[in-house]
């Protein structure tokens, strides 16, 4: 009798799925103090090509200066080709649609693709038009996962350099927090790690929250481990709500006077709005931590490239 004839079975390698970063409660927590130990070591060791031969677009929307500048060093210390799509000339200010946009973007098989957009979900809408992953730079007031995660570790840093020591301290976030994607992805992302929240603003700038608030600034001062300025965000608002920023400022900039001789520290996502936000003696004081936050920035995104791309 013939043998029977053998069946060839081929086995196909199953497709991973791209890990996109749209908002902080995407990782877990082993993946977020893994992702600040990868940053901790590219402090030190600032150039390797990980992402050799890879292409990385961005994509804004919206000015940036400091997280547009810090992705694209970023990618560039890691080997990536980076390709920066200047909004203003391209198609989009034509009329092409999200969509058609991310069609084509696609088509060009980027590994990665960075974004910043003035409507919040806007990375969602991207991640579902493309095969890449998608990072999340800041969309409207909703997210802004890796402000958070550099923020995270220059507290960590700062505090023995354990995240375990951030459970039980308090962090005063001021400001315009209603129109801000930094306080969401910071109110998630501390909480997570212990922290007590406490936001300070004025009642229009609150959303609604189960966190503890006030509209004093002095009446917390003293017992806050960490002080959080927020820009105030005059292109978000309907219609204008002081008379002046002077107006506002008189109640919540951070002086060296509502500082005292506490040793809480001093963060600020940028632009800081000089005097406004932060009294300019605050910014030359050693408690602020505004450019260790800057330097932080591109190790956090190195890290966080390599998650999503290596």
């Amino acid at each position: 009798m013939p043998k029977p004839k053998s069946k060839r079975i081929c086995m196909q390698t199953p497709t991973l799925a791209p890990k996109h970063l749209l908002r902080t409660s995407d990782l877990s927590l082993s993946q977020i103090e893994s992702i600040l130990n990868k940053a901790q070591v590219y402090k030190d060791m600032q150039h390797r090509e990980i992402l050799k031969n890879k292409t990385i677009i961005t994509i804004f929307f919206e000015n940036s200066t400091r997280t547009l500048s810090s992705f694209e060093i970023a990618a560039k210390r890691l080997g990536a080709d980076v390709i920066r799509l200047d909004v203003s000339k391209s198609s989009t200010a034509k009329g092409e649609s999200m969509s058609d946009t991310a069609a084509n973007l696609n088509a060009m098989k980027p590994n990665a693709i960075i974004i910043r957009h003035k409507n919040a979900g806007a990375g969602y809408y991207l991640k579902s038009q493309v095969s890449c992953p998608i990072i999340n730079g800041g969309d409207g007031a909703h997210a802004h996962p890796t402000q958070a995660l550099l923020d995270l570790l220059t507290l960590k840093e700062h505090f023995d350099n354990d995240l375990h020591n951030l459970k039980g301290k308090k962090i005063a976030i001021i400001g315009d927090i209603k129109n801000s994607r930094v306080a969401n992805s910071n109110i998630e992302l501390l909480s997570r790690f212990g922290m007590e929240v406490i936001l300070v603003a004025p009642p229009h700038f609150l959303p609604p929250t189960t966190l503890r608030t006030t509209h004093n600034l002095r009446e917390i001062a003293k017992e806050v481990d960490v002080f959080m300025s927020l820009r105030t965000q005059t292109e978000r608002h309907d219609k204008q709500i002081y008379g002046s920023l002077k107006d506002y400022a008189s109640q919540y900039c951070l002086t060296l006077e509502i500082l005292g001789d506490t040793n809480a520290i001093v963060l600020h996502p940028g632009p800081v709005h000089r005097n406004i936000d932060i009294d300019d003696e605050v910014l030359k004081d050693s408690r602020c931590k505004v450019l260790e936050q800057v330097t932080n920035g591109v190790c956090v995104r190195m890290a966080v490239l390599e998650f999503c791309c290596a």
